[in-house]
């Protein structure tokens, strides 16, 4: 599970504007780096632009998968992962951040920023997001709830696998008490025929 990008943009009537953005891109080569971070703004720009005001969208590519959720007042958030991070946690990443971008940077810069906002919180939160389940309660949660249930059928399957053991043994103890009362009752007979003085 990885995260690559972090964007905010503000959606406008004719064209994009991208406002701040953060990248991890420790993983690709580094002179494959720059490349890279252009594609992401790019596909930043490209996926903002065809996703309806007002609504969230998750979008595949490859390994892949941009999450953005474009808020009525066309701000626009965006995160770039792979394709094994949780979506939940990816789209509460969002909405953290275009809450605290609202309160920091004021709306009237929104459509008419021609260079990118300084915002580096974006950069602490791609870091502290990159392990969803330190930064989310809720994944830290279902991961533990995970690891309980796996505990909890091991035991399960251990008690039953001793269950059968213990109805192994009864059985036997049932078939050696009734060779015993058998081997007694034919015991007594031989020994009935005899007297001994």
């Amino acid at each position: 599970m990885k995260l690559y990008c972090i964007a905010v943009l503000h959606k406008g009537e004719t064209k994009v504007n991208p406002l701040a953005s953060a990248h991890e891109l420790s993983s690709f080569g580094y002179f494959q780096r720059s490349s890279v971070k252009e594609f992401m703004d790019f596909a930043c720009k490209i996926v903002a632009e065809r996703t309806m005001v007002g609504s969230r969208a998750s979008v595949k590519e490859k390994e892949y998968i941009c999450h953005v959720y474009v808020r009525s007042d066309c701000l626009t958030g965006l995160v770039i992962a792979d394709h094994e991070y949780p979506q939940r946690v990816a789209h509460t990443l969002i909405n953290k951040v275009l809450e605290e971008f609202t309160g920091k940077v004021p709306k009237s810069q929104w459509p008419t920023a021609n260079q990118r906002i300084v915002y580096g919180e974006l950069a602490d939160y791609l870091q502290k997001y990159q392990d969803p389940k330190q930064a989310d309660s809720m994944t830290k949660i279902q991961s533990e709830l995970d690891e309980t249930k796996i505990i909890l059928y091991d035991t399960i399957e251990k008690f039953l696998e001793r269950g059968e053991k213990l109805e192994d043994m009864v059985d036997k103890s049932d078939r050696l008490s009734m060779q015993a009362k058998a081997f007694f009752q034919v015991a007594r007979k031989t020994n009935s025929c005899c007297v001994i003085l």
